[in-house]
Parts: C-alpha cells; structure tokens; sequence
C-alpha cells in the first residue's frame, strides 16, 4: 500500500512540474466549462447562436458583436461557444468509447491467448491497414435506416460520428492494453490468484484490468485531438455535424466561399481547433512523462 501511495505521489509530482502539461490542463478545463454551460453563458452574454441579420453580414468586431458577424449575420463568438459542445462532445465521447472496445479487445487477447488472440490481433491489423479517411467517408454516406439502425443516423450527426470514429479508432489502446496484460499475466500476484481458483473475469477485473490504467489514460488523452481533428474534416467535407447545429469543422465548411473577402470567419473556429487540438496534445505527454515507471527507477 505504501509503495503504492508513493508512486501515486511521484505520478503527481512529475505532472505537477510538467508546465506545458499544467498550462494544457487548464486551456482544457476552461474549454470543457464553456462547453458544459454554453447555454447559460450565451443567456448571460445575451447572445443567440443561430439569430441571423442578413443585413449584417460579416461584419468585422465591434462592440455588438465581439468577433464580428458570419455570412448569415450569425454572432461569430456565440456559435464558437456552442459549437464547442458538438466538437468537444465528439473528441471525449468517442475518445473514451474507443478506448472501451480496444481495451475489451486487448485483455481478453493478451489474457486467454491461443487462437482468440490471433483473431483478434489480425482483426486489429486489418483495421490499422486500412486506409483511414477514405474509410470514414465511406462509412459517413451509408443509410442506416436501410441496415435496420436509424438510431445512429438521428439528430444533428453526433451519435453518426462517434460510431463511425469509434469503429477504427481503437487498435491503439487494444494493442497496448494486449502488450500490458501478456506483462502482467505472468506476475507473482495474478499467478497466486489463479492457484486458488479465482474465474478469469475476477482476475482480469480485479487484477489486470488496474494495473493497465495508465496506458489507457495517456492513450485516451492523446487521441482526443486526433478525433477533433477528424470530426472537422469530416464536418469540412459536409459528412459531419450537420447545420443547424454548430461545430468547428461545419464553421470552417461555411467559411470557405468567404477566404478573401472574410477570412476571420475561418480564422476564429480553426484557432479554437488549433487550441484543443495541442492542448490534449501536451497534456497526453505530460500523462506520459508522469507516468512512465523508467522515471521511478532514476
């Protein structure tokens, strides 16, 4: 327990001194709060994300609106804070998500071994072989309703792009995870619990599954800014969160007819993508320089 507690304690202290990590944290934290109170904010703003003007069409800041107007007359700033919600949303759910199916994959893989690893290994190769942006924009343009499963086809496109980046975003984690589980699988204490009889899934739960938790975090963390980043192609491309709810990649889609005539219109959403997008970034390499265990034997 002891040890524990000061490897816990050393994990905290090299992330604490890690600036690039802290200042990330922070950037994230404040990003995460705009979106989670994005309707309250904009009530006390006195903003409204999708009030248009046409006769205040991309107009340039001012005291009225703060980043100025869209091609629509829509408040730049106001839909910045609830496109946040979409964009974000989509990085953290579909991080996490990921992140769920590579790990199912990786323990039960690295634990039973045999043929089930295998099949799952190459299952997981012939994911990583594919070609990755071409793959979602296949998988973007199939009709659901078709196969049965409209579900994922409802509402503004969220629940459409995490499923479709959730199912090729999670060889990462099962691979590390499987690397992590062949580790620990052969370790004095789950040897012992398996000598006295405790069933599989006791052991992969209460034994494997703790222990591999550092790379799924450090993993998970890195793969937000590549998910955001492939919500806003695919929102570019017009496969993505669909109008009349905003997002950061659809805005970058709108302003493009406007590059020279407006170019603040794509200046303010890819600035925001920009952001997020180094933030999880530094923060995934702070998690992993904190909790790397070659710096606990320094």
């Amino acid at each position: 327990m002891t040890a524990g507690v000061g490897r816990g304690a050393r994990i905290r202290g090299r992330f604490l001194a890690n600036r690039m990590a802290m200042a990330s944290a922070a950037v994230l934290t404040c990003l995460v709060a705009i979106a989670a109170f994005a309707p309250w904010i904009l009530d006390l703003l006195g903003l409204d994300a999708q009030a248009t003007n046409l006769f205040a069409r991309s107009q340039p800041a001012g005291p009225d609106h703060l980043l100025g107007t869209d091609e629509a007359g829509r408040d730049i700033l106001a839909r910045l804070i609830l496109g946040s919600r979409a964009s974000l949303a989509v990085g953290l759910t579909t991080a996490v998500t990921a992140a769920a199916i590579g790990t199912l994959i990786g323990l039960f893989a690295g634990y039973f071994g045999g043929w089930l690893d295998r099949v799952l290994m190459r299952c997981t190769d012939g994911v990583i072989s594919l070609p990755l942006l071409p793959l979602l924009i296949v998988l973007s343009v199939i009709d659901f309703d078709k196969l049965g499963i409209g579900w994922i086809d409802g509402g503004s496109g969220l629940t459409l792009i995490v499923f479709i980046i959730s199912l090729v975003a999670w060889p990462t984690v099962a691979r590390l995870v499987r690397a992590e589980t062949l580790s620990l699988k052969s370790r004095e204490f789950v040897t012992a619990a398996r000598a006295q009889g405790a069933p599989p899934l006791y052991v992969i739960r209460r034994h494997i599954l703790p222990n591999c938790l550092s790379p799924i975090i450090v993993a998970t963390t890195l793969s937000v800014g590549k998910i955001i980043l492939l919500e806003s192609v695919l929102s570019y491309l017009g496969l993505g969160i669909q109008p009349p709810t905003p997002s950061w990649g659809n805005m970058l889609t709108n302003a493009q007819d406007y590059l020279f005539s407006a170019p603040e219109l794509a200046l303010w959403p890819g600035l925001a993508i920009l952001t997020a997008v180094v933030a999880f970034n530094f923060l995934g390499d702070g998690l992993q320089d904190a909790f790397d265990p070659r710096r606990d034997r320094r």
